[in-house]
């Protein structure tokens, strides 16, 4: 998710269609690029730390000559990106709660439906903190994904050094902006705790192009 973002007409979001994970990349692209409010920035940030952590698995696998462990770390990048994957679906229906808040008329109490601005305006930040839940598991797990792939471009195998280059590059752009998406999203709720989270996330992860050359 990436804010509040207007709905335009069209696609309805939480409609019962097929999981993004279910889509041919050419539609879930096409579904990125059109002017509704999701997919957004969230989903992206959730599939580049699963491509991340699909490709920390294909290098732990050719990885065994060089480390005793890599099969323990294939299990672990792939339990991460089985984690992390349907992040993206969840984040757009999560973003539909934000819609929905947006949508619902304002006016007088008399009027069916209608909310005054105040109680209109607790239910977005309600809708919004509830969704920076989804933004800030992706982060979460892009530092370990990041961390992941840092361990098998610095001592994996060096036949496939460029793609777990690769893979940490991808894992820490995807938790940093993941962690933007939740600053945004907490932007009214400056004691929530998640921010503080945020916080020493960005702070523990130091830059993969610092490290994997």
């Amino acid at each position: 998710m990436s804010g509040t973002r207007e709905p335009s007409a069209g696609r309805p979001e939480g409609s019962g269609g097929p999981s993004y994970l279910d889509l041919p990349l050419r539609t879930f692209l096409g579904l990125l690029r059109d002017d509704q409010p999701a997919p957004a920035g969230g989903a992206a940030a959730a599939v580049g730390v699963a491509l991340a952590a699909s490709l920390c698995l294909m290098t732990a696998r050719l990885s065994s000559r060089q480390l005793p462990e890599a099969a323990e770390l294939a299990a672990e990048a792939e339990r991460l990106a089985d984690t992390v994957a349907p992040l993206a679906q969840a984040d757009a229906d999560a973003y539909g709660a934000v819609i929905a808040a947006l949508r619902r008329p304002t006016g007088a109490p008399a009027e069916p439906g209608a909310l005054q601005d105040d109680e209109r305006r607790r239910r977005l930040a309600a809708a919004l903190s509830d969704a920076a839940d989804v933004p800030m598991r992706v982060a979460e797990i892009g530092v370990q994904v990041a961390a992941l792939a840092t361990r098998l471009a610095t001592n994996g195998n060096p036949n496939v050094h460029g793609d777990a280059v690769t893979a940490a590059l991808l894992a820490e752009a995807g938790a940093r902006s993941a962690c933007t998406l939740v600053r945004i999203n907490l932007s009214g709720a400056e004691s929530d705790q998640r921010l503080a989270r945020v916080a020493h996330l960005l702070a523990a992860m130091p830059s993969a192009r610092g490290r994997t050359h």
